[in-house]
């Protein structure tokens, strides 16, 4: 990497000209193609799936998405005729726009169940010939705006349903507000304008980039909804934070009296090694995820990893290219009057770090279970989380917010169920099927939990599909309730089998409800099976890296650790409601499916990119002293500053996107914020360090059979240093704490006679 990293900073134009050129390209290429989201998604070979792909063969016109148009006469009836006129009106204009195939009105004869008990609140039923991802803004926006037309101080109007909810206002100020924070963090990191403006400059060049490809490739591969919002949080923090270290390496060897371009060099062979590690493990951890099976999250982490692979590229590139450009003025004054008179001599480490440093030592085994404790007790709430699709009731509240008032007039009127009814579908081979079918769906009206139900229709066979029978379901309870779920799993278990009487006809649940419940069922039982396998390549990598044992498994205990308080502090919040108010959240509901997949892998990347910095220092004292406590201490000492500063802005960048109105980023935004937080000051500053006192030597252990086959890979240009297994026992005999550098206490460890300084 120190080739590249050179041939960047002499090159400094032209490599500054091709990012530029890139972005120009990319940026063009997103604005002819546009780009194309998924609101929802289904899984293949599941109940609800087969349900849509009957409707799809035998109705398009129903195998779309489905709106409800909600209205609330607020004095009168809705059966009043100035109500009705132009109820009956705006269905009417609704009816003629584009992509809708069908309109049931409550004043028709299909629509009789569609008009509350009190006669104060009524719904259409819009149906669309596609999904709602196909839908333009455009088109949503008008079929808003036309179904909202009537509304008056007499009459309220609103829609429920994926179009509308494309159309709710979104938050774009979380981003801002994110890179203002990271700012900050690096003006009082760096204490000058200049390196505190590179980092933030080339990853935002690197990110725009990235998103640019990956709105392009939107319209060929199928994207969850949330995944630019992903992208930009993801980018942002690990695009700031490899910048920071490279960064921070150049003005260290700059200090040390050698010229940008050797400084640029240096740190290219030592921190750009460590960074390209980090940022390909991100996103060999992300791509993991297309083993999970499901479309729209596999595009999500296409796109995550493509924009990480960009401000990677961004960090190891372009920064050592700007790094050139700026010269000197990469140091504060105070810096370059210091090198002006041959001062080339400083301390790395810091004397606060190496205090605590030595006082966790001290108290190894205290600390160490304390704050095991206290990760224990952040991941406790996530033994009660719930996954599922939240409902209409979890969208901010404000008065732009169309399907929040919508859903609250469907539940005044009818119930919490209406908002999100189930469909049972069945393929028809003879007249006998039709009287079987009306058997099931007269059983299913009086099972526990059901309000009423509505159908049968029956549409008849075409070309390579057979006929297909619907009826519609409503619960009592709302479509993210545990009622519903259990509701799904009692008539697909016991309700139906019971009404067919050993029949063949084969009757499925459907509808976006339970096309909910079984992505959330899915993907949870596979979340298992997937958090071992990052688990077991990020102790393979980490074995190969610190030729150790000891190592890789503290880590692999300590990332899932990490995963476990993200995961607890969201469910408390998010599904608990504990201090919701804190980051916008109105109404608790169940944990998306998507989070714990996609934060997993994301934070195995970036917890094992804190371990390497950390442990990599440790290990370059461990080669030269052969003494485990001094290379603990000194390794903490030297990184504890730098990363709390990569962790602060991470955090801040993260908690920035609570702000967002998008419930899933809200997520993702806390919980990362909280396993960096957790990760960075409980974790690596005291968890790691009181097991590698309390390990000893056993860390740096490696059986020899097993250290001749593994491949090596030397992050930080050290020749190999800490090798384990036999080599090992060359060293110095001096045991942990007998050694004449060892240290006992902040007296004992001499940071200024550590190595590091004259580096």
């Amino acid at each position: 990497m120190h080739v590249v990293a050179r041939w960047c900073a002499t090159h400094r134009l032209v490599v500054v000209g091709l990012w530029l050129l890139v972005l120009a390209a990319t940026f063009l290429g997103s604005s002819a193609a546009g780009s194309s989201y998924a609101q929802g998604t289904t899984l293949s070979g599941t109940p609800s799936a087969t349900a849509a792909r009957l409707l799809q063969q035998a109705v398009p016109g129903q195998s779309g998405d489905t709106e409800q148009i909600v209205f609330q006469a607020k004095t009168g009836t809705v059966d009043s005729p100035a109500v009705r006129n132009q109820i009956t009106s705006m269905l009417g204009q609704v009816s003629r726009l584009r992509y809708v195939s069908s309109v049931t009105s409550p004043y028709s004869p299909a629509g009789g169940k569609q008009v509350s008990a009190g006669k104060t609140v009524a719904f259409a039923t819009v149906n669309f010939s596609v999904d709602a991802n196909t839908v333009p803004a455009a088109e949503a926006t008008q079929f808003v705006n036309e179904a909202r037309a009537p509304n008056s101080p007499n009459l309220q109007v609103d829609v429920v349903g994926d179009v509308a909810a494309s159309t709710n206002p979104a938050s774009s100020s979380s981003t801002l507000i994110g890179v203002a924070a990271a700012l900050v963090v690096l003006l009082l990191f760096f204490a000058a304008v200049l390196p505190a403006l590179l980092p933030l400059i080339g990853t935002a060049i690197a990110l725009v980039a990235g998103l640019s490809v990956v709105n392009m490739l939107s319209n060929s591969l199928s994207m969850a909804s949330f995944t630019s919002q992903l992208c930009i949080l993801i980018g942002l923090g690990v695009g700031i934070d490899y910048s920071l270290f490279s960064l921070t390496r150049i003005r260290n060897g700059m200090r040390r009296g050698l010229s940008v371009q050797d400084a640029v060099a240096a740190a290219g062979g030592t921190a750009g090694r460590a960074v390209l590690f980090a940022g390909l493990t991100v996103c060999v951890a992300l791509l993991g995820i297309l083993t999970v099976g499901v479309a729209a999250l596999s595009g999500a982490a296409i796109a995550a990893a493509v924009t990480v692979a960009f401000v990677l590229l961004g960090a190891l590139t372009l920064l050592p290219a700007l790094a050139s450009l700026t010269g000197n003025r990469l140091l504060t004054r105070k810096q370059r009057r210091a090198l002006a008179r041959g001062e080339t001599g400083f301390s790395e480490a810091s004397r606060g770090w190496a205090r605590w440093a030595s006082l966790v030592r001290r108290n190894r085994l205290v600390f160490g279970v304390a704050a095991l404790g206290i990760m224990v007790a952040l991941g406790v709430p996530y033994l009660s989380m719930r996954q599922g699709t939240a409902d209409y009731s979890v969208d901010p509240t404000s008065t732009t917010t169309t399907t929040y008032r919508g859903y609250e007039m469907l539940v005044h009127g009818f119930g919490p169920g209406f908002s999100g009814p189930l469909q049972l579908v069945a393929p028809l081979h003879s007249q006998a099927d039709k009287a079987t079918f009306d058997a099931v769906v007269a059983a299913a009206g009086h099972a526990s939990g059901v309000v009423t139900t509505v159908g049968p229709k029956f549409f008849p066979a075409g070309p390579g599909h057979p006929a297909v029978a619907l009826a519609e379901v409503y619960p009592a309870g709302s479509p993210q309730a545990q009622s519903t779920t259990d509701l799904i799993n009692n008539l697909r278990d016991t309700v139906i089998p019971a009404a067919l009487h050993g029949q063949h006809l084969q009757v499925l649940v459907g509808g976006a409800t339970a096309i909910g419940n079984d992505v959330a069922a899915q993907l949870s039982s596979k979340l298992p099976l997937f958090a071992g396998m990052v688990v077991a390549l990020s102790f393979i990598l980490l074995m190969i890296v610190f030729r150790s044992l000891a190592i890789p498994v503290t880590a692999a205990v300590m990332n899932l650790l990490s995963a476990a308080a993200a995961f607890g502090v969201f469910t408390a919040v998010f599904q608990w409601g504990w201090l919701k108010s804190l980051v916008g959240v109105t109404n608790t509901g169940p944990v998306s499916p998507f989070i714990p997949i996609l934060m997993f892998a994301v934070l195995f990347g970036l917890t094992t990119d804190y371990q390497v910095f950390l442990v990599s220092r440790m290990q370059e004292e461990w080669g030269r002293r052969r003494d485990n406590a001094v290379a603990v201490l000194t390794g903490q000492a030297v990184t504890g500053r730098i990363i709390t500063a990569a962790a602060a802005i991470m955090t801040v960048v993260f908690f920035s996107f609570t702000l967002t109105t998008d419930r899933t980023i809200k997520m993702i935004g806390l919980g990362m914020a909280a396993a960096v937080v957790a990760d960075a000051l409980i974790v690596r500053t005291i968890l790691v360090p009181a097991v590698m006192h309390l390990l000893g030597r056993t860390n740096w252990r490696i059986p020899a059979a097993l250290d001749r086959v593994l491949p090596r890979l030397d992050l930080e240009g050290s020749g190999g240093l800490g090798h384990g297994g036999e080599k090992e026992e060359k060293g110095t005999k001096e045991e942990e704490g007998t050694g004449p550098a060892a240290a006992g206490d902040a007296g004992e460890f001499n940071i200024t006679a550590s190595p590091y300084r004259s580096r």
